[in-house]
């Protein structure tokens, strides 16, 4: 793809004017178009994909956390998360809980504020699609845009199929790089650079992280077992299920605690948060110190986590043996365990790609370019980046229909 200058009408290519094109049948793309589409805007959605909204499909292990009840400006990372305010503010969880609603979707709350469906995610993907269908939205799935080019006060864009375009508002709306084996690029950022957009950087975020073979080699005999856990990186602490993997540690804890981790940087773990270990193992101590160390640890934590830091302590005999000192480094191995990552997994397996699109680009209500009047950029394309839970997707909601209102 690129952004190119042509002389559109000279090569007599001009086979369809639009209000909008939209770029992305994903969550904000498809909001976007529906609004716009309600308005009595002429607008087409393109993807290159087989069948829209794939990640709508996917998320929530099919059942699709479609937003969370908590949603607001705090939830958001990003050079400038109050950038998110206007947005939520005018299209909240709740105006998309009505929409679930009216379609006849029966949901849940699971934890958190967490919201699902009862059945399946395809539900939400339906419910969109049919709101395009009724508000005049044309939808075409395998195209993807092979130029595109700034021209007077709209937009030509060459498809793939060598269709040419011609629009009064351009939505970047393709999201960000992560799962690229669902065909995630990074063609929204590609293509508003070359509109002169400002980026932010782009790594992976709510991911994996990893670890190095001498760590592994310690830890992840443990791959499978689970815990609720308190995860802190600096000031930052998430309290959700902890799980560890053949390459270190996962779960929603550790998904929330990446957006905030960086190369070099380690994070501390309390694996037995409302326990105080060293009170509750001198007291066992007392009680019956013949039995073993990860006998009476395994009281508060899970047993095979037990043995093992009991065995990284290199505690052994009775627990009457252990002096107090010895008791107190195995509480700070369960409620302080410092560990220092290697890296993540990478957009492999990223829910989202924290940066994008610098905030201060945007129009704050509209999400339009500053510089480039008609081009509008939502969803995760933009650097908002939401918590785990539901957040991403209502701001896929709120920022794809701030910009429907004006596109």
């Amino acid at each position: 793809m690129s952004v190119a200058a042509v002389d559109w009408y000279r090569l007599g290519m001009i086979t369809e004017r639009l209000d909008v094109l939209v770029v992305g049948a994903g969550a904000a793309g498809m909001m976007c178009a529906i609004e716009a589409g309600r308005r009595g805007r002429s607008v087409r959605v393109i993807d290159h994909a087989r069948a829209p909204g794939e990640k709508i499909r996917i998320s929530g292990g099919g059942r699709c956390n479609f937003t969370n009840l908590g949603t607001g400006p705090g939830n958001f990372l990003g050079e400038n998360p109050r950038f998110a305010t206007s947005a939520l503010k005018r299209f909240t969880q709740h105006d998309f809980i009505k929409r679930v609603d009216r379609a006849g979707i029966a949901w849940h709350e699971k934890t958190l504020g967490q919201l699902f469906c009862d059945d399946s995610a395809r539900q939400i993907v339906r419910m969109l699609t049919d709101d395009m269908a009724a508000a005049g939205v044309s939808l075409s799935l395998g195209s993807a845009v092979a130029e595109v080019a700034r021209d007077g006060d709209g937009f030509h864009a060459t498809l793939s199929d060598g269709t040419a375009v011609r629009a009064a508002s351009l939505v970047l709306a393709t999201g960000g790089k992560s799962i690229p084996k669902m065909g995630a690029t990074g063609w929204a950022y590609e293509t508003a650079r070359g509109f002169g957009l400002r980026m932010t950087e782009t790594r992976p975020a709510l991911v994996p992280l990893t670890f190095d073979p001498d760590w592994l080699a310690r830890w992840s005999p443990l791959a499978g077992l689970s815990v609720d856990a308190v995860v802190a990186c600096g000031r930052t602490r998430f309290r959700e299920g902890l799980l560890f993997t053949h390459r270190g540690l996962s779960g929603p804890s550790i998904l929330q605690i990446s957006s905030f981790w960086r190369e070099g940087e380690a994070i501390t773990v309390a694996m037995a948060p409302d326990a105080d270990v060293f009170s509750e193992l001198k007291a066992l101590k007392a009680v019956n110190g013949r039995q073993a160390p990860h006998t009476a640890l395994a009281r508060l934590a899970p047993a095979r986590l037990a043995e093992r830091l009991v065995e990284a302590e290199g505690l052994a005999g009775n627990l009457a043996d252990a002096p107090d000192a010895a008791l107190r480094r195995l509480d700070a191995a369960v409620n302080g365990w410092t560990v220092k990552p290697v890296g993540s997994e990478g957009y492999r397996t990223a829910e989202v790609t924290l940066g994008g699109v610098a905030t201060d680009q945007l129009d704050q209500q509209t999400l339009q370019a500053r510089s480039v009047p008609g081009l509008f950029v939502i969803g995760e394309a933009v650097d908002v980046t939401g918590w785990l839970g539901g957040y991403n997707f209502q701001w896929a909601w709120s920022s794809g229909w701030a910009a429907g209102q004006v596109c």
